[in-house]
């Protein structure tokens, strides 16, 4: 239950026990091309879509070393690591940033973020991280940012790593120009690619500016795509497979599906979790649905909890960041995620609490997640 890497279907894992092929061949292409095209329908984009072989660190890398050029000023919400990580990436590019700083937990508003565009009419580019994973917080105002973008013609660039596949984001619809994300969270696919679309106007940037980089210059992968349909450069090719048949899963669910059940499945461990003792970190109108994090009762220390979780119980869950560490917990609320994994982990939390000698109520904790979960 760790908020990445995910639970992986075994069907994924097999998908791996594969000979090696040449990443120049027909084999190869009509893989890539799988690839590509099942992205696109999860990304809910007809625009350009490269995978990359890295972590989701390199497709954020990428966006902004394809994008940002010295002296260009970029608008980011900031409140935690992996937000302040991408507004220091931007920074090293000689950027102005302007950062909208809130405390960890809580989210920049729209007004706040309409304030900044009407006070800074040169805005390059808008970035934003759709989940900060080392909170549990999520922004719910992505569908009113292209209103904003319109009147500066800026580029507007979404950080989903931890969250896409989990929750509509509709990348055409809401004229996102780069958005990106990780294969190891709500895809539920092994770590290793990282997936980024670019728009139209997007691309052609990129392509006029390309960047004093090789491995992360974009307009590499497209001239190499729409050439030949291979990549510049030798991918990760049993990750390759394994993501495929991930997008296969996916859309054989179905998008709207995939969604609701991630929705049910967090709307679960927070009333489950709640009832037992459990304050949520992160304000009502700012909770994650893929990360749930959870502050610590009084006097429950985190190294003990989290081990005794994983040793007795086989539940893993993740520590807090930073300032965080210590006072918070999180819970990977994603990909594969079903009424199996909530039920088993509130189970084993309650028993783990039992067993440190809190007293909680292990019954009604699940018997309201139960009611919770009656839509699944």
């Amino acid at each position: 239950m760790l908020p990445g890497p995910t639970n992986v279907p075994e069907r994924v894992m097999r998908a791996m026990m594969t000979h090696i092929i040449n990443h120049r061949s027909d084999d190869f292409v009509e893989l890539y091309t799988e690839v590509i095209e099942k992205t696109q329908q999860v990304f809910q984009t007809q625009s350009d879509v490269v995978a990359l072989s890295s972590s989701g660190t390199g497709a954020v890398e990428a966006s902004v070393v394809n994008l940002i050029k010295t002296g260009d000023k970029v608008i980011i919400p900031v409140n935690g690591e992996f937000s302040s990580r991408l507004s220091q990436m931007i920074e090293w590019q000689g950027a102005n940033v302007v950062k909208l700083e809130t405390p960890p937990g809580q989210n920049a508003t729209f007004d706040q973020v309409k304030e900044a565009f009407d006070n800074n009419k040169d805005v390059k580019a808008f970035y934003v991280v759709h989940n900060e994973t080392s909170t549990g917080t999520m922004v719910n105002y992505l569908d009113k940012i292209p209103d904003l973008i319109s009147r500066n013609d800026a580029f507007y660039v979404v950080d989903s790593v931890s969250i896409l596949g989990g929750i509509e984001l509709p990348v055409d619809k809401w004229n996102v120009d780069v958005c990106m994300t990780g294969s190891q969270k709500a895809l539920a696919a092994p770590p290793g690619i990282s997936p980024i679309s670019i728009s139209p106007r997007a691309k052609k940037y990129m392509i006029e500016n390309p960047p004093p980089t090789m491995y992360f210059n974009l307009a590499r992968y497209f001239k190499y795509y729409e050439e030949s349909k291979h990549t510049p450069f030798t991918p990760a090719l049993p990750l390759l497979y394994a993501y495929r048949e991930a997008l296969r899963i996916i859309l054989e669910e179905g998008l709207e599906a995939r969604f609701k059940r991630h929705k049910i499945c967090s709307d679960a461990l927070y009333a489950g979790l709640s009832s037992i003792g459990f304050t949520p970190f992160a304000k009502e109108e700012d909770r994650s649905i893929t990360i749930i994090a959870l502050n610590y009762l009084e006097g429950l220390e985190d190294k003990t909890f989290r081990n005794t979780l994983a040793q007795k119980f086989r539940v893993l869950v993740a520590g807090g960041f930073g300032n965080l560490k210590g006072k918070v917990f999180r819970i990977g609320c994603m990909g594969e995620v079903n009424r199996y994994h909530v039920m088993r982990t509130i189970s084993a939390i309650s028993s783990t609490l039992a067993m440190m000698g809190y007293k909680t109520n292990t019954q009604e904790g699940l018997k309201i997640a139960e009611e919770k979960l009656e839509d699944l």
